[in-house]
């Protein structure tokens, strides 16, 4: 297994994705991977390079016996490149997406005390994309999300990118879309960040990266203090490794260029982003670069970790943050066609 040192950490401190489960179940890329209740909740995704049609299944890991099993659900959905939370500790909402025939802004939601898909309606009002693929959706509470993204097909996508705050009604089984005056650049394929900002009085800010040539992060939304009542998951060892790893490291407020279909997860004031396709380059194209975001002083600064195992390049991935640790599920490989059925989990050897 190949350690990725630090740059200018002479080997000192270096990390992996050390492999802990293998189910082929699991092989997949743009999909979606939820953490509920314990946990994750994988929808749809291309099972391999090439396919236009994605698959419907719903697939179960649970990381701490590390198995999985495929969910027999009723009136599965066909999904790809969409984007999904948990709400209510009940269910799982998945929003937007490709559906095998076209972008959906529609919301349907996993019942997991049932185990039926349900078709959310839209209520009165509402205003939705003209369709969402390689968006983000972020929760901010169990009844409002923020979607973040550019709309349509590539003949009709608007030359910036839409913000939508994206209201729940989990009783009803209603959602309503609702266009924020504000709009970003053009980004597919981007991640989002829901951090808190530093200060004594903290609010929180959601910041978008990549998906478009900028290496800059975008603001997509602001609260002030209290506004947002969401708690993170705790994870105070991750927190502390990955706070000594970025002290191995040397600081930059440029962040990389032209990165998309990332993963991002944030792991307390840290955003840990891995892999995904460089837009700066024709040939290579696939990353296996781990990212880390610090948010702890002014101005924020990026880490870059570099790595040299061809064999951890991924690319349409996910990961999750579940007890104190962070999990590497699915994607492409360094051909761009072959799912990885590996669960890992970061290891820093600091």
């Amino acid at each position: 297994m190949a350690v990725a040192a630090s740059p200018g950490g002479a080997g000192a401190s270096g990390w992996t994705w050390r492999p802990v489960a293998r189910d082929a179940l699991l092989a997949r890329a743009f999909h979606s991977c939820t953490e509920l209740r314990g946990q994750f909740y994988l929808v749809g995704g291309i099972l391999a390079g090439g396919a236009r049609e994605p698959s419907s299944d719903t697939v179960v890991f649970d990381p701490a016996a590390g198995q999985a099993v495929q969910v027999g659900v009723c009136g599965g959905l066909r999904r790809s490149h969409h984007d999904s939370v948990p709400v209510g500790g009940r269910w799982l909402c998945v929003v937007g997406g490709w559906d095998g025939s076209r972008r959906v802004a529609t919301v349907a939601a996993l019942d997991t005390d049932r185990g039926v898909w349900e078709a959310w309606t839209a209520a009165p009002g509402n205003c939705p994309p003209a369709g969402l693929s390689s968006h983000t959706c972020t929760r901010l509470s169990d009844r409002e999300l923020r979607v973040a993204g550019r709309e349509g097909g590539t003949r009709t996508q608007r030359r910036y990118g839409s913000i939508y705050t994206l209201r729940l009604d989990p009783s009803a089984r209603t959602y309503c879309y609702k266009e924020e005056g504000c709009h970003t650049v053009s980004r597919s394929g981007h991640c989002a960040a829901l951090l808190q900002t530093p200060g004594p009085h903290a609010g929180h800010q959601l910041l978008l990266f990549g998906g478009c040539d900028s290496g800059e992060p975008e603001v997509a939304g602001h609260w002030s203090h209290g506004k947002i009542k969401e708690e993170p998951p705790v994870a105070p060892r991750l927190v502390e490794q990955l706070g000594r790893l970025v002290s191995s490291g040397q600081g930059s407020q440029q962040g990389p260029r032209g990165l998309r279909h990332h993963s991002c997860s944030v792991v307390g004031p840290f955003a840990v982003l891995f892999g995904g396709e460089t837009l700066t380059r024709a040939r290579d194209t696939i990353c296996n670069d781990l990212y880390i975001y610090d948010t702890r002083k002014s101005p924020s600064l990026w880490f870059h970790f570099p790595c040299a195992d061809h064999g951890l390049k991924r690319v349409g991935h996910r990961t999750c943050l579940w007890n104190d640790q962070l999990y590497l599920v699915g994607g492409f490989g360094e051909d761009g066609r072959t799912a990885s059925p590996q669960v890992c989990i970061l290891d820093l050897f600091i």
